[in-house]
């Protein structure tokens, strides 16, 4: 069921994820227009950019695993001393458990860079940020104290 206020603006900004940063400043007026007014849109673009912050935090933490991965690999006396208990190589087991670490890593890069182009998260977040600073600096302005000039 579609709540939204303006079905048809509705379906374009669902077809777009609910992301305005490309979109030219006179289009875009009218967009945040309908975000200002339409509570379903609202709360769909907040959903929206909820995800793609969780899957750049997911493949950032998956690539500090693997990061970890190899260096407990390299390091830890132990797996030398399971390869002897288990009869194998131990320089075998270990190129093998780095290599898939390694490949780990690289795929784990390959999505982060892949989700890192695809999603506007860093345009959010830098929004996100202005806004912040924006809203401190009147603040400032009504309590009567002077704003920092850099």
């Amino acid at each position: 069921m579609n709540n939204c206020t303006d079905p048809v603006i509705g379906d374009i900004l669902s077809s777009w994820r609910y992301d305005i940063s490309g979109i030219s400043p006179e289009m875009r007026a009218d967009y945040e227009g309908h975000f200002a007014e339409c509570a379903h849109c609202r709360h769909r673009q907040r959903l929206h950019r909820t995800v793609d912050i969780a899957l750049i935090a997911v493949s950032t933490l998956s690539i500090l695993a693997f990061l970890l991965a190899l260096a407990v690999i390299h390091h830890v006396e132990p797996l030398r001393n399971w390869a002897l208990v288990m009869h194998l190589d131990h320089r075998n087991v270990a190129l093998t458990l780095q290599m898939a670490a390694i490949a780990g890593l690289l795929f784990s890069m390959l999505c982060w860079v892949l989700i890192a182009i695809t999603i506007p998260a860093p345009v959010y977040l830098a929004g996100m940020a202005q806004a912040r600073f924006l809203l401190h600096d009147r603040l400032s302005d009504d309590q009567g104290h002077p704003r920092n000039v850099a």
